[in-house]
């Protein structure tokens, strides 16, 4: 019984491994009309050994279109470092394909969605807008090109969260001078929102801290002025008056 199942099972995992291997065989247009047709269906793991079959058929009128499909499979399956490989290929290999704009733009997503909580390393956050600032040179009238800048501007801030944390961190380490210096940079920004409140906050602790009375006092002004309901307000008043 024992045997019986283990063989149930051996063939069915060859059976689902021979589902994926594309008849070589078949003539290049077949392979796209079965590809688009998963593709359609959005069947995108299906559709990948087909695309790339023809993809590897580098003398096919179907080939760009393939390799253009292929990373989009990637990409609607949220496969965005395959993605992106598969873009810069398409990239690489046929710079005249009619929607290469969008290739552009997708490796820029590409990098935002592979990109880390603001609280670590934001190398892929800067090689995103790296990417959308080359799709917007290259082209400046593309219908993408505001989807860009949008994206542009939440790798910004994510950035622009990182600092607060490193500012919080050196905080937490009494290393109030580079704690400052951080947050100098997101209040410089002069945005109304809860990374701000709370740069404010800790700069205002540390003037208090050092008896900087000066530079208390216009933190305290200012969150009085943007955030005068708030606790961090309210506590750095009662610091200030104790």
């Amino acid at each position: 019984m024992k045997r019986f199942i283990l063989a149930s099972l051996l063939i069915a995992v060859l059976l689902g491994c021979s589902s994926n291997k594309v008849n070589r065989n078949l003539p290049v247009e077949k392979k796209m009309q079965i590809a688009d047709d998963f593709y359609t269906r959005e069947k995108y793991h299906k559709a990948i050994p087909y695309y790339t079959a023809v993809v590897l058929d580098r003398n096919s009128s179907f080939t760009a279109e393939a390799q253009m499909k292929l990373a989009n499979c990637y990409f609607y399956q949220n496969k965005f470092m395959d993605a992106r490989f598969e873009y810069e290929e398409l990239i690489r290999l046929f710079k005249n394909y009619q929607d290469i704009d969008r290739a552009y733009f997708r490796i820029g997503i590409c990098y935002y969605e592979n990109s880390m909580n603001p609280h670590y390393t934001q190398e892929e956050t800067y090689k995103a807008i790296d990417a959308f600032q080359t799709f917007i040179e290259k082209f400046p009238f593309s219908n993408l090109r505001l989807q860009a800048y949008e994206y542009i501007e939440k790798c910004n801030y994510k950035i622009l969260q990182k600092k607060y944390y490193n500012g919080y961190a050196y905080y937490k380490l009494f290393d109030y001078s580079a704690a400052l210096m951080y947050f100098e940079e997101v209040i410089a920004q002069q945005l109304t929102d809860e990374i701000d409140k709370m740069s404010l906050y800790y700069s205002g602790r540390i003037y208090l801290t050092r008896d900087d009375k000066d530079n208390a006092f216009k933190i305290i002004e200012k969150m009085k002025e943007k955030y005068p309901e708030s606790k961090e307000t309210l506590k750095l008043e009662e610091i200030w008056d104790s």
